[in-house]
């Protein structure tokens, strides 16, 4: 799970080019799916837990309305700050949601890679042959292998006579 937290952090605020903007393509195609979770299950839970406060409305008043006889002569001055934590829940659940579905690309992607690779051809039967002479010499005992070297020894030596004359 700490890989998993690791690999997103990395994916949201470290990113290349190329995922944000897959991220921006893939975020504008769940917007609706995301701002339904987040207004129509998300906050009302946040709602819930802040003893039915709706987050959007949550709001710093700078300077109140000015209210004369019904009519608002000035609009009020606020920071909306309620918006602004709602925002970033959108975020964190847009990139969630990109950051899942990039995984799993990813993850179908390097299956293809090491899908086994095509078996080697067959090995003509001369290699096999001489193959299987080789690993036969190699389990000879020493012994007899040191006897075979001495005796073709003096052959080369009086070759090696021949050839110098």
């Amino acid at each position: 799970m700490k890989k998993f937290k690791e690999e997103f952090a990395e994916f949201a605020f470290k990113g290349n080019v190329v995922d944000m903007a897959v991220g921006i393509v893939i975020g504008a195609a769940f917007g609706s799916i995301v701002s339904s979770l987040v207004d129509d299950l998300i906050m009302p839970f946040f709602g819930f837990l802040t003893a039915g406060i709706n987050i959007t409305d949550l709001k710093w008043v700078i300077s109140p309305a000015i209210v004369n006889g019904g009519s608002i002569i000035q609009p009020e001055v606020a920071i909306m700050y309620g918006s602004f934590i709602q925002a970033v829940i959108n975020f964190f659940i847009i990139a969630l949601s990109i950051f899942i579905v990039i995984k799993a690309f990813q993850k179908a992607r390097h299956k293809k890679e090491e899908a086994p690779a095509e078996e080697p051809a067959e090995t003509p039967a001369d290699i096999q042959l001489l193959s299987e002479i080789r690993d036969l010499l190699k389990n000879e005992a020493p012994a007899e292998a040191v006897e075979v070297a001495k005796a073709a020894a003096p052959a080369e030596e009086t070759a090696a006579e021949v050839s110098a004359d």
